[in-house]
């Protein structure tokens, strides 16, 4: 029996095209025997990080949300990013370490399934709902939202564990060479799949193993 085809998912809860491609991939493990394995690549952790590499906060958005309009233009669905939503939003463009926390406290309780429910419903309330998923109030409540327990969500945010998690997979992420995300790496070649559309990626995954479709 062949084993699934394992692929690493490497991502930030505030990429705009990590939103595109976990779409994508949730069909496509509809389709083939994959094993996807999430791990959180934080771009940027702090509000300190967020101006050395962008400026003012105000610069940040206007920069960012034009990355937004050429992302909602490749989307398979861009009614679901709004632009103008975030544009309107009465708080600094969140940088990704308290969402990656919480994917990884969600992993920590319910394993992988559970990061990319919380994942896609972090970037959900990001991309879709203008929420400020630097706040860990709004983390608590998307967490109770895909059904974890509140207490033992907040208790995992805070463990030691779970940052440490956080901070391995970032430093992973720069000894394989990743400096952008979404990155696909099959494991256990470390071939990097392309980003692409979903047929693109569909005919990329196939070749690597030589699977076809189980539908």
């Amino acid at each position: 029996m062949r084993a699934p085809l394992e692929i690493h998912f490497y991502h930030d809860a505030v990429c705009c095209w990590c939103f595109n491609i976990s779409a994508r991939l949730r069909r496509l493990a509809g389709e083939f025997d994959l094993d996807i394995r999430h791990r959180t690549f934080v771009l940027q952790a702090s509000r300190a990080e967020m101006a050395a590499r962008w400026g003012r906060p105000e610069q940040a958005r206007a920069t960012i949300l034009g990355h937004w309009a050429t992302c909602r233009a490749a989307s398979d669905h861009p009614e679901r990013i709004d632009i103008a939503a975030m544009r309107r939003a009465g708080f600094d463009y969140p940088h990704g370490w308290n969402a990656a926390l919480a994917c990884k406290a969600a992993e920590r309780l319910g394993g992988q399934a559970a990061h990319w429910d919380m994942f896609d419903r972090v970037q959900t309330a990001h991309l879709s709902e203008a929420r400020n998923i630097a706040d860990p109030a709004v983390l608590a409540d998307l967490a109770r939202e895909v059904g974890l327990n509140a207490q033992a969500f907040e208790e995992a945010s805070a463990a030691a564990e779970v940052a440490g998690a956080v901070d391995r997979d970032r430093r992973q992420a720069w000894m394989l060479g990743i400096r952008s995300i979404p990155a696909l790496i099959l494991q256990p070649t470390g071939t990097r799949l392309e980003n692409g559309s979903i047929e693109e990626l569909r005919a990329q995954i196939r070749a690597s193993a030589g699977l076809i479709p189980h539908y």
